[in-house]
């Protein structure tokens, strides 16, 4: 039971439990009429429009539950599978394009767009937003005005290192992609088996009973089969509309790119992220606002790391499945260079983290150069790449003695 929310069977109970999801499935309805009519493809703007706002609704459907879900799992593994859950409409989105790059080589391209735009976002905005946020917010102007509180910084729990870990592995196996131009099927076996070893980490991780609120609140006060079978219910529903969505949603994206005369690869890597995003940001951005930026910091790291491993790692296997050639998604010209880019910043995050404190320098570091990254210069996106890595390489070394124990830290099992 929340501390927030007691359940009664009360109308103003059941009002604010059923009246989100009811607004959420309600936005959802005119995507599935375009798909029963099959008008879909005759107006790609609209088509663009509906379908992103079915994959947002479901998205905040997917957050509500997923918070409430927490009741039922352990302390990390229900931070991970909350990541997971909320930006699952990323991964049907780039499994699509993956998917159908195994039948249409045009479509091969816009594979990586998806997964380094998404990456990239939520280290480069939802990283330093959350601690602009928590450094703004009313509790921290108190604490700065009684002294309590003399210098910032969003202190990580000592558990946060395996996810630094995993993370450096990560990014160790997705180097190899840039430099061979492409996503073999065992590099994505690799990444898969590194997400599966972080599952088996963190579900050995301490429960603390989580404090929900908002609509979350009203789904975790309900008699526990209640809740559960409302869980999966919606769940269902979800999952259901961001899966019919994916395929005429990705489509969409590249037909009114061309219709409105702008860059196809742009919508894919950076409109579908931020559409599919906005529920966990939403989510971490209240945590941090409300005080708890620890644990709004701690989700998008962990949503950082299962795009980086789990998502990636998917993508080549989805590849194979669409048939495509050579057991390997090809990567080269602007999507090899994404993925380098993206790879150091991944490698700068760590670094900066090693300490497990994150402060406002940082956050402006990170925040500048995520946004000059959007510049869509070949030879600009290679070096930006270099003066990432250059950096990391100074905190790495400044950092160094965290570096050995951040890389064991994943093959220890935390204590209960």
């Amino acid at each position: 039971m929340t501390k927030h929310v007691v359940f009664n069977s009360g109308t103003s109970y059941w009002v604010k439990l059923i009246l989100p999801f009811a607004i959420a499935i309600s936005a959802c309805v005119p995507a599935m009429v375009l798909l029963a009519t099959g008008a879909s493809h005759e107006n790609p703007i609209q088509s663009l429009i509906y379908f992103g706002l079915a994959i947002v609704a479901a998205a905040f459907i997917l957050g509500w539950i997923g918070e409430a879900a927490e009741l039922d799992l352990s302390g990390g593994l229900a931070v991970s599978i909350l990541a997971l859950v909320a930006i699952l409409p990323e991964y049907v989105v780039s499994i699509y394009f993956s998917w159908a790059a195994g039948k249409d080589p045009k479509m091969i391209e816009y594979a990586t767009a998806n997964l380094t735009g998404a990456n990239r976002i939520v280290q480069g905005f939802g990283w330093p937003i959350v601690a602009m946020i928590a450094f703004f917010s009313v509790r921290a102007i108190k604490a700065r005005k009684s002294g309590s509180e003399k210098k910032f910084g969003i202190k990580l729990e000592e558990d946060t290192r395996s996810d630094l870990g995993f993370l450096i592995f990560g990014s160790i196996v997705m180097l190899i992609v840039p430099v061979s131009s492409a996503m073999h099927l065992l590099v994505g076996v690799l990444l898969v088996v590194i997400y599966c070893v972080y599952l088996w980490r963190v579900s050995g991780s301490s429960r603390e009973e989580p404090e929900l609120e908002g609509t979350a609140a009203y789904v975790g006060a309900l008699p526990k089969w209640g809740r559960r079978i409302f869980i999966i219910l919606m769940l269902a529903v979800a999952a259901v509309v961001i899966f019919l969505s994916a395929h005429p949603f990705g489509d969409s994206l590249i037909e009114a790119g061309k219709s409105l005369g702008i860059d196809e690869y742009i919508l894919v890597q950076w409109l579908a992220p931020i559409a599919s995003e906005a529920p966990e940001f939403t989510l971490a951005f209240l945590f941090a606002a409300r005080g708890k930026e620890a644990a709004a910091l701690a989700i998008l790291i962990s949503s950082k790391l299962n795009q980086w491993t789990l998502l990636a790692g998917s993508m080549p296997i989805a590849y194979v499945i669409g048939g495509g050639a050579n057991a390997a998604l090809p990567v080269d010209g602007r999507g090899a260079e994404e993925l380098w880019l993206t790879t150091a910043q991944t490698l700068l995050g760590v670094a900066i983290l090693l300490t497990l404190r994150w402060g406002l320098a940082s956050s402006f570091l990170m925040l500048g150069l995520f946004l000059v990254s959007v510049i869509p210069d070949e030879t600009f996106r290679n070096i930006l790449g270099g003066v990432h890595l250059v950096i990391a390489l100074w905190y790495f070394w400044r950092n160094r003695a965290l570096i050995m124990p951040t890389l064991r830290a994943p093959f220890k099992r935390p204590a209960k």
